[in-house]
Parts: C-alpha cells; structure tokens; sequence
C-alpha cells in the first residue's frame, strides 16, 4: 500500500508541473503574464469597443494582443503606442508621429513626444481600454510615464482600465534616492526610488493609492493577474522591451548605467552591446568600441569615434542594488583630466530625481555613504509599496 502511494504522489507531482526540466533546478511552474490567461480578461471585453495600449512586447503565446483580441471577435477601435512606437524600433527620445498606415485597418495614436495622454477626442469609439505593455522597473524607464497618463485619460474621460499584468525582471531588489518634486518630468513621475520593485500592475496601484492623479482623481483599474509568480522570480523577458535593451544582461545593467546618458559618457548606443558596455574616448581603459548611427540608435553619442572603457557583457548585474563605482571611477578619471563629465542640460539630475547625486560624486562622497544618505526615504517607500503588492 505505501509502495502505490509512493507512486501515486510522484505521478501527482509531475502532472502538476506546466513543464519539466531536465537540469538539476527544481521545476517550477510556468510564469504566466496576464495575456496569457485570456479567460479573465475576453468576457470583460465582450461586446464593448476596445482602445488597447500596446507595442510589440504585447503577445499572447506567438502572437499579437491585437489580433489575439480581433480573432476572438473583440472589437478593437483605437491602438495607443508608447515611446519607442508600437513596434517597438523608435530610438529612445524620438518624436513619433501617428502611424498613417494603421494596423489592420486601426488607427494608432502615439502617446510619445506632444501628445502623451489619450484626448476625450481619441476615446469617442472606445468603450474600455486594455494595458498590455512589457516595463522593467526602474523609474526613468517611461512605460510607467506613459501608464500615469492613460489612467488620468481613463479616470478624466469615464472608462474602465483593463491591465494585463507582467513580471518585473528587475524586482529583487529597491535602490537608488527618491524623486523630489523639483525633479519631475517624463523620465521621473513619481516619489519612487529609481528601482522601485513592483509589477506595472502593482505600480498602477499605486498611482491610485497614493492620488498622484491630477487633482487626486483615481481611475477604475482591473488588475488582471501573473500567475505562478513571486517578486522573487526569475523571469527572462521573450521580447526585448525596447531597442537598446536587447537581453537581461542590459536589462540587469540599465539601472547603474542609465546615469550615463546624462554625462559626456556613451553606454554603447550605436553598438551591438548597448548598456552593456561604457566609454569615452579619453578614459584610460583596455576595452574599446565605436558607437555609429543605425536602426534605434540614429546619431548615438560619441558616433564615429573610439571608445576606451569598460566591457559589461562578462560581468553578472547586481542584484541587490545599484552599482555607482563606475560613475565614481569615469567622474575621477575624466575631471583630473579636465574633461567635462556631466552635461549641462540638468538631465543627470532628471534621471536622478534630485541634485545631491551629483553633488556627492563631485564631492568624491564614496559609495557606500551615497546609500546611507538615501535609506531613510527607501524604507518609508518599502513600508508605503507593501499596500499594493499583488504577489507576496
């Protein structure tokens, strides 16, 4: 009798499983983004006029959101893009005009550049709008930017806000200052760290919890769920999520080495490795590249010219906070040389969300200490996130 039983929990245990491994890891089951699970979200479309805001990172399985919903019978009136576009090639900061060609016969308004928030106008055919968009958590990254305003729009215009919810490769950890409000703009909406270790579903909860709203107004959300996910999850991302983030080793690096893009400093736009390499033509160092102008990167920094610095490729992300030691070491380098470093267009200061970053890096304030200045302010967001967390 303990023998069958025996049998009988092995076999249980497999069937169980979404997918077997063969390697020594422990099989897990399958991380299923809120797309996936269509039968949470279709009976809430049904019969209703859909604007969806999208891009290529939202797929169903193979295929497109769009046409997953239109094959189901959803009709789908109106397609929001974020930066980027909705497909995805956009260099960063490009302006994006409307798409004149549609998508399958639906317009595309983006919501990048002059118009970032869905006009009453554009909502007239919509009855409900659909949130499906791959983020990767960090603050200046601006899908989030671009959430804040559809959920204004929803809340302004009277519609409901369907949002498809994904993992957050980068939440395992909390790190970086807290935006001040001198400090906001399209790259910092939010007093949030700069990672800030929630899912887009969590943070939309967040927006709503904490009236970041105008005017305090909350939007009516539907968070539709991951399943089989915990912060603590790892998850590589099928999709990359914008141009010059092409792997997780970008995506792990993007955090430190986004500051960069606010110095005299190329993060290796224009190359085959963006942020996953760091340069300048002045800094003493073995690694070398030569950023040129191509698809999602038209005019990168430094274009054209040899690049000494630091190779990232071979070297594992940080997982337990943001690694400032190469801005300390490129500041050191390049300033003894009497080379600028930091840019005068006060966006170092944007992607930081406050001016004592750089302040402490001119004053030669060692690492470690620049951590200790801002833990105050990361466990009173720490105690504020865990009233939204959807996945404990």
């Amino acid at each position: 009798m303990k023998l069958i039983l025996n049998i009988f929990l092995i076999l249980t245990a497999c069937l169980s499983c979404d997918n077997v491994s063969t390697s020594s890891q422990p099989v897990q089951h399958r991380i299923l983004p809120g797309a996936d699970r269509p039968i949470e979200y279709l009976p809430l479309l049904k019969n209703r006029k859909v604007g969806v805001i999208v891009n290529h990172t939202s797929m169903v399985g193979s295929q497109h959101l769009v046409n997953f919903l239109t094959g189901k019978g959803i009709e789908v009136t109106k397609i929001f893009s974020p930066e980027h576009g909705f497909k995805g090639n956009a260099d960063a900061g490009a302006k994006i005009d409307d798409d004149v060609e549609r998508y399958n016969g639906i317009p595309i308004k983006s919501l990048y550049g002059d118009n970032k928030q869905p006009k009453s106008s554009d909502l007239m055919d919509v009855d409900i709008l659909l949130f499906d968009i791959q983020d990767v958590g960090v603050r200046f990254y601006t899908y989030i930017s671009t959430l804040h305003y559809v959920m204004q729009s929803a809340a302004e215009n009277d519609k409901s806000l369907i949002i498809l919810d994904r993992p957050n490769p980068l939440a395992s950890y909390i790190d970086g200052p807290v935006l001040e409000p001198a400090f906001k703009s399209f790259v910092g909406m939010h007093p949030v760290p700069v990672v800030y270790g929630l899912t887009i579903g969590e943070y939309a909860q967040m927006i709503n919890g904490e009236k970041w709203l105008k005017e305090g107004i909350q939007a009516n959300i539907n968070v539709i769920q991951i399943a089989n996910y915990t912060h603590d999850s790892v998850y590589i991302l099928p999709i990359n999520p914008s141009p010059n983030l092409p792997n997780n080793i970008a995506i792990g690096h993007y955090p430190s080495i986004c500051f960069f893009e606010g110095t005299s400093v190329s993060v290796g736009r224009g190359t085959k490795a963006p942020f996953q390499q760091i340069g300048h033509p002045n800094y003493q160092g073995h690694h070398t590249f030569t950023p040129i102008s191509g698809p999602g990167a038209k005019y990168p920094k430094l274009e054209n010219k040899l690049c000494y610095g630091v190779n990232l490729k071979e070297v594992t992300p940080s997982k337990d906070g943001l690694d400032l030691s190469y801005l300390i070491d490129f500041y050191k380098d390049l300033s003894s040389k009497n080379i600028p470093f930091f840019n005068d267009n006060n966006f170092f200061d944007l992607l930081a969300g406050t001016d004592k970053m750089k302040k402490m890096i001119i004053n030669g304030t060692p690492e470690a200490e620049m951590k200790i200045y801002w833990e105050p302010e990361l466990l009173e967001y720490k105690i504020k996130r865990k009233k939204y967390l959807l996945y404990n």
